[in-house]
C-alpha cells in the first residue's frame, strides 16, 4: 500500500525518525475533503507513545476533513542547510501515515501535559490551570501511525 523510499541511501532509522518527531517544533497536516481538496497546515505537536497528538479548536475546516475521512499524512523537516555551490541541500524529514480520532478522558489530559512539556516547560503549573479552565475549548487529536518512513543528506 505504500511506496517505498525511492533514495534508500538516504533512508535513516526508527531512532533517528524518533529524534526528529521529539525535536522539532511543528509539522504540516495533510488532509482531504469530501471533494478529494487536499489541505495541508502547520502545526504544533507532540511525538508521544509512538504517535502523534495535536490540540485543536472544537470545530473548523481539518475537523470537518476528518469527520469524512480519518486518513492523514503528517511532515516534518528537521535541520537543514542550503549549500549554494554545491547546488544542494543538507536536510533531515520525516513523513507519517496513520488514522486520526479525537481522545477524551485521561488520554487527552496526558497529551495536553506532554505539549505543556514541549512548549511551555516553564511554565507547567500555570499551563495545566491553563488546561483545566480550556477543556471545554479544546479537542486533542491522535494520529495513530501505520506506516512512517525518513530521509536525510548530510
Amino acid at each position: 500500500m505504500f511506496r517505498e523510499i525511492r533514495r534508500k541511501d538516504r533512508e535513516i532509522g526508527e531512532e533517528r525518525i524518533s529524534d526528529i518527531l521529539k525535536k522539532q517544533q511543528y509539522g504540516i497536516l495533510s488532509t482531504v475533503d469530501s471533494e478529494g481538496q487536499p489541505y495541508g497546515l502547520p502545526i504544533s505537536y507532540v511525538y508521544h507513545h509512538e504517535a502523534i497528538y495535536i490540540h485543536c479548536a472544537t470545530e473548523g475546516h481539518k475537523l470537518d476533513n476528518l469527520l469524512k475521512n480519518p486518513r492523514v499524512s503528517f511532515c516534518v523537516v528537521g535541520d537543514t542547510n542550503v549549500i549554494p555551490d554545491k547546488f544542494t541541500t543538507d536536510y533531515e524529514s520525516v513523513i507519517a501515515f496513520g488514522e486520526a480520532s479525537m481522545i477524551t478522558g485521561e488520554e487527552k489530559e496526558e497529551a495536553l501535559i506532554e505539549i505543556l512539556h514541549k512548549y511551555s516547560p516553564d511554565f507547567l503549573e500555570k499551563g495545566k490551570l491553563y488546561i483545566k479552565n480550556a477543556a471545554d475549548k479544546t479537542k486533542v487529536m491522535k494520529i495513530s501511525i501505520s506506516h512512517m518512513t525518513g530521509k536525510a543528506r548530510g
